[in-house]
């Protein structure tokens, strides 16, 4: 909430805020867009270069008057013993100075050697400022920001106090997603006012980095001949994860995207593709449920061939039934198999896939293996007919623990999450195959 009140002070200044996220993340981007004006991207070491991750940074941020960059769990965690995938390895590859945010509960004088310790740890990286956070009370900060000041020489840039007007309600996956909280842009206006009034702003702005980016802006695309491709985007409140690098990517292919609502329309519109992407379904099951008309709709068209996509909630979504605490909602019925939500993750963290030769897109490597993420409560069960799939997993969960990607007639469906990068350009792949077995 620390880096959503930052985007949308700043941006009520009038400033062009462009943020970014580090990791495989939907839900904090979205709302860090909401707060911003402008997209969020992700910046990523597991599926992203260093050139790329700067390219990203630079091409994104080129007409912005400030970049923030959020960061995932702490400075200095990460995968690797080197922390080379670290956000202080991103901060050290963008030179980006650091702010900590630290969680202030219950400490005084032991935030000093906390402090201490960060700068310490690794001399490459530039803690300019440290924000207080979950404040007891004005005592309390004058405590921490006294003892700060006389054992560092790192600036405190505010002090911000624990309050339900900070809060956004979570659920399994994390926070709800922007695009389902009914009082969004209410929320981020509270969050807004509460780190205005307790982030020193000016302060903040004075310590932004200012070296040059080393980056090589993307070859233009090459212009597209041939007819564009309509391709289906299930956006509302039950779908809503997707990069929007990665929208972009299909944009650059040939693909017009042509959204839909899975909760209210009851027909699909024109397309020639269909993506349906990752959400909470479960939360909207019973909703779902209900539009039997566009839940026929998308069950005849992807029999009758049309090249389809689904990740996630979308492989949820089109199965035969959803079942949730103790409900069971009836769901598209094109995959022969039921979605159990189970209380615990059933898939969780980065995935390696390597292709099998049933995977439907063209490739020039189909056997080359890439790097993608997942995160899901919901496993298959029932299953009544062999599965064809796409890829094998070498590391982490898919469908069973072994593969992922459901192919059936010209349909794809899969647990893991791809990224659009130089290891591998889904969005025109699948543009292609569209393109190959539209009508």
């Amino acid at each position: 909430t620390v880096s959503l009140g930052l985007c949308a002070a700043l941006a009520a200044r009038g400033l062009a805020v462009q943020p970014f996220k580090k990791g495989p993340d939907y839900i904090d981007p979205m709302w860090l867009s909401q707060a911003a004006g402008r997209s969020c991207h992700n910046l990523d070491f597991y599926c992203m270069s260093h050139a790329e991750i700067l390219t990203a940074i630079g091409q994104y941020s080129s007409d912005a008057d400030i970049t923030l960059i959020e960061g995932n769990k702490g400075l200095y965690d990460g995968l690797d013993l080197d922390g080379s995938n670290s956000n202080a390895a991103l901060a050290t590859l963008t030179h980006t100075p650091v702010i900590l945010v630290l969680d202030a509960r219950g400490m005084t004088r032991g935030i000093a050697p906390l402090v201490l310790g960060y700068q310490a740890f690794d001399p490459d990286v530039r803690i300019a400022g440290v924000i207080l956070n979950q404040l007891g009370g004005s005592r309390h900060e004058a405590k921490l920001r006294a003892v700060i000041e006389h054992y560092t020489d790192v600036p405190v840039i505010g002090g911000v106090h624990r309050s339900q007007a900070l809060e956004i309600d979570e659920r399994h996956l994390g926070l709800i997603p922007s695009n389902e909280a009914v009082a969004a842009d209410k929320k981020i206006i509270e969050i807004r006012e509460q780190i205005k009034d307790q982030v020193d702003l000016d302060r903040l702005l004075s310590v932004a980095g200012q070296d040059e980016l080393d980056f090589t802006l993307p070859t233009p695309a090459t212009e597209i001949t041939a007819a564009p491709v309509r391709i289906g985007i299930a956006h509302d409140t039950a779908f809503g994860f997707y990069y929007p690098d990665d929208l972009a990517a299909l944009e650059r292919a040939g693909a017009e995207l042509v959204t839909f609502n899975t909760l209210t329309d009851s027909v699909l519109p024109a397309i020639d593709g269909l993506f349906i992407g990752g959400g909470f379904p479960e939360n909207h099951m019973e909703q779902l449920e209900s539009n039997a008309a566009l839940r026929a709709d998308i069950r005849k068209a992807i029999q009758a061939g049309m090249p389809a996509y689904a990740e996630c909630g979308g492989l949820m979504y089109l199965s035969r039934h959803l079942s949730w605490n103790g409900k069971r909602s009836e769901m598209v019925g094109v995959i022969p198999a039921d979605t159990v939500m189970h209380s615990r993750p059933q898939g969780r963290g980065y995935v390696r896939l390597r292709e099998t030769a049933d995977a439907p897109w063209p490739a020039d490597d189909p056997a080359s293996e890439y790097a993608a993420h997942e995160f899901h409560y919901s496993n298959l069960e029932n299953v009544t007919e062999p599965l064809t799939f796409a890829y094998q997993v070498l590391r982490g969960t898919g469908v069973d623990g072994q593969h992922d990607g459901i192919v059936i007639n010209k349909l794809l469906a899969c647990y893991s999450h791809m990224r659009d990068t130089q290891q591998r350009h889904w969005a025109q792949r699948f543009v292609e195959f569209v393109r190959r077995h539209r009508n």
